[in-house]
């Protein structure tokens, strides 16, 4: 069945760096857009980054823009998320995602918390 695995969360200082990385089954994920969401506690679940099927087309959040970086390797099913500069806003439940056929699909998420 489809499956993402979020992995590469944690705890960090401000300042802070860390990689995530999501891995797909199930489906043709070269084929696909794929994109990583962030839900902090009693807020709704925001657009972090998105990238192409190719890897050539990128966006971002302004909030994130210059700080993280969205990347994928097709040939290991791996989308990644570099996240640097690290900022106590930052912390949150990331997922990715994908859209397919109607409805999206999602990982159980990875934790990241950024504190002193």
């Amino acid at each position: 069945q489809v499956q993402l695995v979020e992995s590469g969360g944690g705890q960090v200082q401000p300042g802070g760096s860390l990689r995530l990385s999501c891995v797909g089954s199930g489906f043709v994920f070269r084929m696909f857009y794929i994109n990583w969401y962030r839900q902090a506690p009693g807020s709704e679940r925001e657009l972090v980054a998105g990238i192409g099927s190719a890897g050539g087309s990128t966006k971002y959040a302004d909030s994130v823009k210059g700080r993280f970086t969205i990347s994928r390797d097709n040939a290991k099913s791996t989308v990644y998320l570099q996240l640097n500069s690290l900022k106590a806003e930052d912390t949150a439940v990331y997922y990715c995602n994908f859209y397919f056929n109607g409805r999206d699909y999602w990982g159980q998420g990875t934790q990241v918390t950024v504190s002193s």
